[in-house]
């Protein structure tokens, strides 16, 4: 009777791992993989623990009763990546296109809970038609109570969603509320409203792709964080940013033996940054020659590209980088960079990665657009979420520091614990030139003769009383000016002393700050 009853579920498990039937090829076809086979892909070998596997629909109703298949669209379970328990779930667009209903959602909220509990990384393979519509509201209370999961786990455990396929309506909020969002061109699409309702409504006729593809929300929108040609180099990629990541908040990210000498003097910055304050360069290479072996993983890079967000290591140590880009927009801050960085910092100090941020910006990007938008308050954001980051802050003044956003990228005064500066560093209210036209306006208006020999004589007097390469020392604003050579030095030191680092905030429920 035993050995019957083994040999029903051998079937039923046989059953369940055929990765070969017509939905499958039909699945290949169309260039996607399946979700086994992206499971396989993103776990280490062998390490794939299934739940509820066998756990089919408690119904169907609009007389499709005898179509209850096995998994109810999801394979749910836990795993390894590299050595360290990772929480998955993969919807299977095989079967009812992955469609959520009650028990398929009910799959997913068990798995979410687990991860919790064990404080692991949950992962989640995203590929669905939406809500089962024949099963009617209990697919959206399923969908709520995805929600309300990601939203309680937020901070407390990474959340990775990796978008291979369509994620449409009220789904696309999921992603939305997780720690990083992965797409793949040309298979993962999300929007709220698809084509067909956006002609209905506006008139305008667009693809799928156009309306929310890959590219669409890794450079216009900044839902997404990362965006890549294929599925197996998109997995590869939330296999490193999980070796990069802790395993919940009460743990620090994974450390690594440095294989990049820790006192090697980075004297190739000597020649990236321009003398002139004027010219712009890439602040990429910058960094790239004080990180360990040159190697960032770069956050939403294609989105608000006036500013640099990215993991690295320092010393073989885990760090959050935070950089202006001279390059684009002189490195301005606007609405769209302050929220990029706000967040990273955020999810920074969410998971214990220390923040080193580098510093050359020349105020909040100016104009009515702006303003009318709410700059002030999105750059609200950014000054928030430094105030209160409790994790190891360090910032390199590269060379200009103006007004408002120079108090925002992290300064002494909000609260960082090590503030160094090169040599050539401009820390003041505003450029000379435009200081000089406010300050001198009448002497220039009275000048006889040369007026513009009497504005220079007052920019360089501004220059040698304000803004001078040691100004900000005097006055505790800044630890130290040190040779651009010894950045690297200094900051891994710097990470050393402040390893140990305890900050607590007021008793809170939470803040208020500008959304």
């Amino acid at each position: 009777m035993a050995h019957d009853a083994l040999g029903k579920v051998v079937e039923l498990k046989r059953e369940l791992l055929d990765d070969d039937d017509e939905a499958a090829r039909r699945q290949r076809g169309k260039g996607k993989l399946t979700a086994r086979e992206r499971i396989a892909l993103l776990l280490d070998e062998g390490s794939f623990q299934e739940i509820e596997g066998l756990r089919r629909a408690r119904h169907a109703g609009l007389g499709r009763a005898d179509h209850r298949p096995l998994t109810d669209g999801v394979v749910t379970g836990w795993g390894t990546v590299l050595g360290r328990t990772v929480f998955v779930y993969a919807q299977d667009f095989r079967i009812l296109g992955g469609a959520v209903g009650e028990a398929h959602a009910e799959k997913i909220h068990k798995v979410m809970d687990l991860a919790v509990a064990a404080g692991a990384p949950l992962v989640s393979l995203n590929d669905s038609a939406g809500a089962r519509i024949h099963e009617g509201v209990t697919a959206l209370a399923g969908f709520g109570g995805i929600f309300r999961r990601n939203a309680k786990a937020s901070g407390v455990i990474p959340q990775i969603s990796v978008m291979l396929g369509p994620c449409a309506g009220g789904a696309a909020y999921s992603p939305a509320l997780t720690d990083f969002t992965f797409m793949v061109r040309g298979i993962s699409q999300m929007f709220l409203t698809g084509p067909d309702v956006v002609a209905t409504v506006t008139g305008e006729r667009v693809t799928m792709d156009e309306l929310g593809g890959a590219d669409v929300h890794n450079r216009l929108s900044g839902v997404a964080h990362f965006a890549y040609d294929d599925e197996r180099s998109c997995l590869e990629d939330v296999r490193l940013l999980l070796s990069m990541l802790p395993a919940n908040n009460r743990e620090q990210p994974p450390a690594l033996p440095a294989a990049d000498p820790v006192d090697r003097r980075a004297e190739g910055l000597h020649e990236l940054v321009p003398a002139d304050g004027n010219r712009p360069y890439d602040m990429r290479a910058v960094i790239e020659e004080v990180v360990d072996d040159g190697f960032v993983l770069e956050v939403q890079e294609g989105w608000a590209t006036n500013v640099i967000c990215g993991f690295a290591r320092l010393g073989g140590h885990v760090v959050g980088v935070v950089a202006n880009q001279p390059s684009v927009l002189a490195g301005a801050l606007d609405i769209a960079a302050s929220e990029k960085a706000a967040r990273f910092v955020q999810t920074c100090d969410c998971f214990n990665i220390p923040i080193v941020t580098f510093v050359d910006v020349p105020g909040f990007l100016p104009g009515v657009g702006q303003e009318h938008d709410g700059i002030i308050r999105h750059g609200a954001k950014l000054l928030a979420a430094y105030c209160n980051a409790t994790v190891p802050r360090m910032s390199v003044i590269v060379r200009k520091a103006y007004g408002g956003a120079y108090i925002v990228m992290d300064s002494r005064s909000i609260g960082a614990d090590l503030v160094l500066a090169w040599p050539g560093n401009e820390i003041a209210v505003m450029g000379p030139e435009a200081a000089v036209d406010i300050i001198f306006r009448r002497d220039i208006a009275a000048a006889n003769g040369d007026r513009e020999a009497v504005r220079q004589q007052k920019i360089d007097l501004y220059r040698a009383e304000l803004m001078h390469l040691s100004y900000a020392a005097e006055r505790g604003l800044v630890d130290d000016v040190i040779d651009p050579a010894d950045t690297r030095q200094v900051l891994v030191r710097g990470l050393e002393m402040l390893r140990a680092k305890h900050a607590d905030l007021p008793m809170r429920k939470h803040g208020n700050t500008p959304l």
